[in-house]
């Protein structure tokens, strides 16, 4: 018997076991909570550029705008005082705010402190994983495939770590995900359609306008955006890459002009689900600094763009202060004021500074510059414990690092998905590479400032993507045992115990464990990674 299109279209995970890969996901989310929890409070400081975004998200949750901070603010706030921090001037920040008011939730729960400031990286860290497994499930069609991804997300390096400190990108990274998980899922979506008015032999052209999946992902996107402006490339990336999929569905389905019908059909809709409701999103995401527009209108709009390069104060500069409608058009003008004066800063004031553990995007996957985020060397036997052997000393240490055989197999693998996507014109692939592209070729542009390795971070789900997908092909789709079969199960295998290897070994360098300066040395392969 023939099957229908529908049938010919439907995901093999659909007919799998969904409590498994439900179960499976959550098990491996609790399991990465735990060790992203574990001794989150420690080292008891502000560790990299935590000293900014603590203090910003208690700024907000105090103030409601980030004001600047008095000399010594971190001292007190870690001798338990948290009052008299601020000042009365705004703080000229240069990321926006979803980041650091998800940071704030974790400090309104848990107070200001390390592990207060440090909760929500924990938690959106390991809700990560949950959606590294639904993800990789919903575009392989595996569950086992997307409880593997999940295995490789939560012990890796970068998202460990990133997962136990107050940065910015672990929220991005999240958020970006979602937002791709949302496209994939809008792709089915759509192909579900057309097969049923193929089935049905009605048009009912009004259902395109609705597209939910793309709406959620446009809220994902304008968090990602509203947390830092880099999420604008993986937006237009995979808002390209939904209306190419449209036109092949339409084509797949035997339409007629398909591409012409995806474009006034399917693209228009996209354009306005994703863009448009991301662009809301991320105006909401600046509530705050609306709100307050008065305060930094009046401490920028004639000094700020001297400062950062530009050429005219902002035209709400010499304003009168509006009343109603006009007041929320003022603020929003000079919220773009603000904006332009941020970018300034971004894109020229930083040219041709240093940073000790700044990087070229060349390296990132690769791993060639890894970034200290705190490091207690020379501790002298005897000394909190160290057992070291006379003459030497102990070192506590917590790098940036991811695990190698992560980002050396996800490596290998792109090259495989690249050629995949290319030869055998399979979609899944073409995630995993335009997924890549979208968050680390960008970079390329920017790299006569400091950028980090940690940036990559967002490249990250696209790696594991890939490298699951690799193993599906190694497994192949039968369930009936052969000897190649056999040989990827135990190809695969091997990869993923190594690489539970390899997150054993570095876990004492991830999480400031006390090492001896020749366990430390051991773990440290390359003179670059120092």
């Amino acid at each position: 018997m023939t099957p229908t299109a529908a049938e010919r279209n439907r995901p093999r995970w659909r007919s799998e076991d969904p409590l498994l890969g439900w179960v499976g996901a959550i098990c491996l989310a609790s399991l990465a909570f735990f060790l992203r929890r574990w001794h989150l409070g420690t080292p008891h400081q502000f560790s990299f550029d935590e000293t900014y975004y603590a203090k910003d998200a208690w700024s907000l949750l105090n103030h409601g705008y980030v004001r600047q901070y008095v000399e010594d603010a971190d001292k007190t706030i870690l001798n338990g005082g948290l009052t008299g921090l601020f000042q009365d001037d705004p703080s000229m920040i240069v990321h926006p705010e979803v980041g650091k008011w998800l940071i704030a939730a974790g400090i309104e729960v848990f107070g200001m402190d390390p592990t207060g400031w440090r909760t929500a990286s924990a938690v959106v860290g390991s809700l990560m994983v949950l959606l590294m497994c639904r993800f990789v499930r919903r575009v392989s069609g595996s569950t086992v495939l997307g409880l593997v991804a999940g295995l490789l997300l939560s012990i890796d390096g970068l998202q460990l770590v990133l997962s136990r400190l107050a940065l910015l990108d672990i929220f991005l990274a999240f958020f970006l995900l979602c937002g791709v998980h949302c496209v994939v899922a809008d792709r089915q979506w759509l192909r579900d359609r057309l097969a049923a008015e193929q089935a049905s032999g009605r048009t009912r052209r009004w259902l395109f306008w609705w597209r939910p999946w793309l709406l959620a992902g446009g809220l994902a996107f304008g968090l990602a955006c509203g947390t830092k402006w880099s999420g604008v490339y993986a937006l237009a990336a995979f808002g390209l890459l939904a209306w190419l999929w449209s036109a092949g569905a339409r084509r797949a389905f035997g339409q007629r002009r398909p591409l012409l019908r995806s474009v006034l059909l399917d693209g228009v809709p996209a354009f306005v689900a994703l863009v448009g409701v991301a662009a809301v999103t991320y105006v909401a995401s600046w509530t705050g600094w609306l709100v307050h527009a008065d305060v930094y209108e009046e401490a920028f709009s004639n000094t700020q763009y001297t400062s950062y390069g530009g050429d005219d104060p902002w035209p709400t500069a010499s304003e009168p202060d509006a009343e109603g409608l006009g007041e929320v058009t003022q603020s929003l003008r000079s919220l773009w004021s603000y904006h332009q004066d941020v970018y300034t800063f971004h894109s020229h004031f930083l040219d041709d500074s240093t940073h000790i553990y700044a990087s070229k995007p060349s390296t990132w996957l690769v791993m060639g510059r890894p970034v200290g985020v705190d490091a207690q060397t020379d501790i002298q036997p005897g000394s909190q414990g160290c057992e070291a052997p006379s003459g030497s000393s102990c070192i506590r240490q917590i790098l940036l690092l991811g695990n190698p055989v992560v980002w050396w197999g996800g490596c290998l693998a792109m090259v495989a998905s690249l050629l995949l996507w290319i030869g055998a014109r399979d979609w899944r692939h073409g995630v995993a590479v335009v997924g890549l592209a979208s968050t680390w070729l960008p970079w390329f542009l920017y790299d006569d400032r400091p950028i980090f390795f940690f940036y990559a971070i967002t490249c990250l789900p696209f790696l594991v993507l890939s490298i699951a997908l690799a193993i599906g092909h190694l497994i192949g789709a039968s369930d009936v045992p052969t000897p190649r079969r056999t040989f990827g199960v135990v190809v695969a295998g091997s990869y993923t115990v190594l690489a539970l290897v390899a997150f054993a070994w570095f876990w004492p360098i991830w999480t400031d464990v006390l090492l001896t300066k020749s366990e430390w040395d051991a773990r440290i392969w390359f003179r670059r990674w120092i």
